[in-house]
Protein backbone atom coordinates (compact mmCIF):
# COMPACT_ATOMS: atom_id res chain seq x y z
CA UNK A 1 0.00 0.00 0.00
CA UNK A 2 1.18 3.70 -0.84
CA UNK A 3 1.58 6.20 1.45
CA UNK A 4 2.82 9.60 1.33
CA UNK A 5 3.36 11.46 4.55
CA UNK A 6 4.34 15.05 4.54
CA UNK A 7 5.54 17.29 7.27
CA UNK A 8 7.19 20.16 8.11
CA UNK A 9 4.06 23.03 8.04
CA UNK A 10 4.00 25.93 10.57
CA UNK A 11 3.41 29.30 11.39
CA UNK A 12 6.01 31.66 9.82
CA UNK A 13 6.61 35.68 9.36
CA UNK A 14 6.38 37.10 6.35
CA UNK A 15 10.19 36.75 4.58
CA UNK A 16 10.81 33.72 6.47
CA UNK A 17 11.57 29.69 5.69
CA UNK A 18 10.49 26.45 5.68
CA UNK A 19 11.39 23.13 4.33
CA UNK A 20 8.68 20.34 3.95
CA UNK A 21 9.56 16.85 3.74
CA UNK A 22 7.34 13.93 2.15
CA UNK A 23 8.09 10.44 3.17
CA UNK A 24 6.73 7.48 0.65
CA UNK A 25 6.14 4.05 1.52
CA UNK A 26 5.53 1.58 -1.31
CA UNK A 27 7.33 1.30 -4.67
CA UNK A 28 6.06 4.51 -6.60
CA UNK A 29 8.74 6.76 -5.48
CA UNK A 30 11.81 5.85 -7.44
CA UNK A 31 10.45 5.13 -10.71
CA UNK A 32 8.15 8.36 -10.85
CA UNK A 33 8.39 12.22 -10.87
CA UNK A 34 7.18 13.39 -7.58
CA UNK A 35 5.63 17.08 -6.96
CA UNK A 36 4.66 20.06 -4.37
CA UNK A 37 0.83 20.59 -4.08
CA UNK A 38 -0.80 23.11 -2.78
CA UNK A 39 -4.52 23.74 -1.62
CA UNK A 40 -6.32 27.41 -0.14
CA UNK A 41 -10.16 26.27 0.93
CA UNK A 42 -12.57 26.53 -2.06
CA UNK A 43 -9.66 26.41 -4.50
CA UNK A 44 -8.55 24.09 -6.43
CA UNK A 45 -5.02 21.97 -5.81
CA UNK A 46 -2.31 23.19 -7.89
CA UNK A 47 1.19 21.72 -8.71
CA UNK A 48 3.89 24.61 -7.41
CA UNK A 49 7.15 22.16 -8.03
CA UNK A 50 7.91 18.82 -9.99
CA UNK A 51 10.76 16.85 -10.13
CA UNK A 52 11.15 13.86 -12.33
CA UNK A 53 13.17 10.99 -11.15
CA UNK A 54 16.39 12.03 -13.06
CA UNK A 55 16.34 15.34 -10.63
CA UNK A 56 14.88 17.75 -13.25
CA UNK A 57 12.98 20.58 -11.68
CA UNK A 58 10.03 22.48 -13.21
CA UNK A 59 8.21 25.02 -10.84
CA UNK A 60 5.21 27.38 -11.13
CA UNK A 61 5.39 30.75 -11.93
CA UNK A 62 4.63 31.80 -8.61
CA UNK A 63 7.23 30.62 -6.65
CA UNK A 64 9.86 30.29 -9.04
CA UNK A 65 13.34 31.80 -7.56
CA UNK A 66 12.11 31.26 -3.99
CA UNK A 67 11.28 27.48 -3.77
CA UNK A 68 13.67 24.72 -4.49
CA UNK A 69 12.73 21.13 -4.56
CA UNK A 70 14.46 17.71 -4.36
CA UNK A 71 14.94 14.32 -3.79
CA UNK A 72 16.72 11.40 -2.00
CA UNK A 73 16.08 8.39 -3.75
CA UNK A 74 17.61 6.29 -1.34
CA UNK A 75 15.22 7.63 1.73
CA UNK A 76 12.06 7.72 -0.69
CA UNK A 77 11.61 11.21 0.84
CA UNK A 78 10.83 14.57 -1.68
CA UNK A 79 11.78 18.17 -0.26
CA UNK A 80 10.71 21.39 -0.65
CA UNK A 81 12.62 24.61 0.73
CA UNK A 82 10.33 27.48 0.59
CA UNK A 83 12.17 30.86 1.15
CA UNK A 84 11.16 34.30 0.67
CA UNK A 85 7.69 32.93 2.26
CA UNK A 86 4.61 35.53 1.48
CA UNK A 87 1.57 35.60 3.23
CA UNK A 88 -0.02 34.29 -0.41
CA UNK A 89 1.53 31.60 0.32
CA UNK A 90 -0.67 30.61 2.84
CA UNK A 91 -2.13 27.19 1.91
CA UNK A 92 -2.20 23.46 3.16
CA UNK A 93 0.83 21.47 1.26
CA UNK A 94 0.49 17.80 -0.31
CA UNK A 95 2.80 16.04 -2.09
CA UNK A 96 1.83 12.92 -5.11
CA UNK A 97 3.42 11.52 -8.12
CA UNK A 98 2.52 13.78 -11.49
CA UNK A 99 0.16 13.50 -12.59
CA UNK A 100 -0.91 12.93 -9.28
CA UNK A 101 -3.10 9.68 -8.15
CA UNK A 102 -6.58 10.28 -6.62
CA UNK A 103 -5.22 7.35 -3.69
CA UNK A 104 -2.01 8.71 -3.03
CA UNK A 105 -3.18 12.26 -1.35
CA UNK A 106 -2.26 12.48 1.77
CA UNK A 107 -2.87 14.43 5.03
CA UNK A 108 -0.69 17.22 3.87
CA UNK A 109 0.84 20.19 6.09
CA UNK A 110 -0.05 23.37 6.60
CA UNK A 111 1.92 26.56 5.92
CA UNK A 112 0.93 29.70 7.21
CA UNK A 113 3.06 33.24 6.43
CA UNK A 114 1.63 35.95 8.93
CA UNK A 115 3.08 38.74 10.72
Amino acid sequence: QVQLVESGGGLVQPGGSLRLSCAASGSIFSMNAMGWYRQAPGKQRELVARITSGGRTIYADSVKGRFTISRDNAKNTVYLQMNSLQPEDTDAYYCNIVPPWTNYWGQGTQVTVSS
